[in-house]
C-alpha cells in the first residue's frame, strides 16, 4: 500500500471530502477518515483539510495508505428491481432531463423522502431514470408531501453538489403559486417573519417567533396577489427568499390568509366547503444556473385539484411554458 494522489474532476466541483471519499473509498468509515484528516494524513493540495472541506475542479487530494480495520464491511445494493408500474409513474412526471438534471412535476400527496409510515416516495423510485451504468440520480431539494410541483435531481454526486452550492448561495429563483382564504393587506410585498420549531418529528410545527429569540430563524418571502375572488379568495405568487421548513404556509398564517386545505396551519378557515380539502400550495417555476452554463427555467402545470378550484373562482392561469436554456 501507498499514498495515492487522486485529482479532483469537474463533475466533483464543490464535494464535501468526506463525500469525495465515500465515492471513491465507500468502505472507509467515517470516523476513521475523520482520524486521516485531524492527523494530517489526508491533504489537499498539500494543505491540511477538514471532512467538511469542499472541493474544486483541479485539487490534488493525497490518499494515504488505508489500513484493512478502517474500513468497514462491504454493503451490498440489495434493493430489488423497481416495480414496472413506479417506472412509468416516475417518468410521466418528468417535465426537464438532460445529462446533467431531472426536473419532475411531483404529484400533491406524494413523500420525496421515506419517514414513519410512508411506504411510497420520489427517493425509492429514482432508480427508474437511471440511464444504464450511470449513478443513480439525486434529490437536490425538497418539497412537502402536500406541495405539487417542481422538483430538482442531479444525475450524479458532482453535479447535486454544484446545484446545492447555487440553493446555499440563493442563486437560485423558486416561484409559488398559492391559493389563499381571503385577501392579504398590502396585496404585495415582503414577509419577513422569523420562524421557529416547536415539537419533535412528524408532530413538529412551525411558528411565528419573536426576533430576540435565540432559536428563531429568520425566514423572508416576496408575494403578490395575482388574482382575487372578491375578498374571500385570494391567488397569490411567492417566492421564497429563504428556504425555512413549512415557511411559505406560516408566513400566509402570519397574514391572516391561511393557504386553502393547510391540514397543519391555519386552523378550519383553511378548510372551505365545496373545495377539495388539499393543501392548494404549488412549486410553479425554477430558474437555476445550469451546470453546463447559462440558466434553465422549468415550469408546472397545476395539480388536479388546484385546476378544479382555479375554474371554480374564475381565475385563469393561462398555459404552462415549457423549459427554456438561455445564457446569462
Amino acid at each position: 500500500m501507498s499514498v495515492v494522489i487522486l485529482t479532483v474532476s469537474e463533475d466533483e466541483a464543490d464535494i464535501r471530502l468526506d463525500r469525495y471519499f465515500r465515492r471513491h473509498y465507500p468502505h472507509l468509515t467515517q470516523g476513521a477518515l475523520q482520524k486521516l484528516c485531524r492527523t494530517g494524513q489526508i491533504r489537499v493540495d498539500g494543505k491540511r483539510a477538514e471532512a467538511s472541506t469542499r472541493l474544486q475542479p483541479g485539487q490534488a487530494v493525497r490518499v494515504p495508505p488505508i489500513p484493512v480495520s478502517s474500513a468497514a464491511r462491504p454493503v451490498r445494493d440489495e434493493r430489488p428491481p423497481l416495480d414496472e408500474r413506479l417506472v412509468r409513474e416516475i417518468k410521466g412526471m418528468v417535465l426537464y432531463q438532460d445529462q446533467q438534471v431531472i426536473v419532475l412535476n411531483k404529484p400533491a400527496g406524494l413523500a420525496v423522502q421515506g419517514g414513519p409510515g410512508i411506504t411510497k416516495h420520489v427517493d425509492m423510485m429514482l432508480d427508474g431514470l437511471r440511464e444504464g451504468d450511470d449513478p443513480r440520480p439525486r434529490l437536490v431539494h425538497r418539497i412537502d408531501r402536500d406541495t405539487s410541483g417542481i422538483l430538482l435531481l442531479a444525475r450524479s454526486p458532482g453535479i447535486a453538489a454544484k446545484l446545492a452550492a447555487a440553493f446555499r448561495g440563493r442563486d437560485i429563483k423558486k416561484t409559488y403559486w398559492a391559493v389563499v382564504v381571503g385577501r392579504p393587506d398590502p396585496q404585495e410585498g415582503e414577509i419577513d417573519q422569523p420562524l421557529v420549531r416547536l415539537g419533535m418529528g412528524p408532530n413538529a410545527i412551525m411558528v411565528a417567533a419573536d426576533r430576540k429569540d435565540k432559536e428563531a430563524q429568520f425566514a423572508r418571502t416576496v408575494y403578490k396577489v395575482v388574482d382575487a375572488a372578491a375578498r374571500k379568495f385570494s391567488w397569490l405568487e411567492m417566492s421564497p427568499l429563504t428556504g425555512r421548513t413549512h415557511q411559505l404556509r406560516v408566513h400566509c398564517e402570519s397574514l391572516t390568509t391561511p393557504i386553502m386545505g393547510d391540514p397543519k396551519y391555519g386552523g378550519e378557515a383553511a378548510h372551505v366547503d365545496g373545495f377539495a380539502d388539499q393543501l392548494h400550495l404549488h412549486a410553479r417555476e425554477l430558474d437555476i444556473p445550469h451546470p453546463a452554463g447559462g440558466r434553465l427555467v422549468v415550469s408546472a402545470a397545476l395539480p388536479p385539484h388546484m385546476q378544479e378550484t382555479f375554474r371554480s373562482l374564475g381565475f385563469v392561469a393561462g398555459p404552462t411554458p415549457g423549459p427554456s436554456r438561455r445564457s446569462r
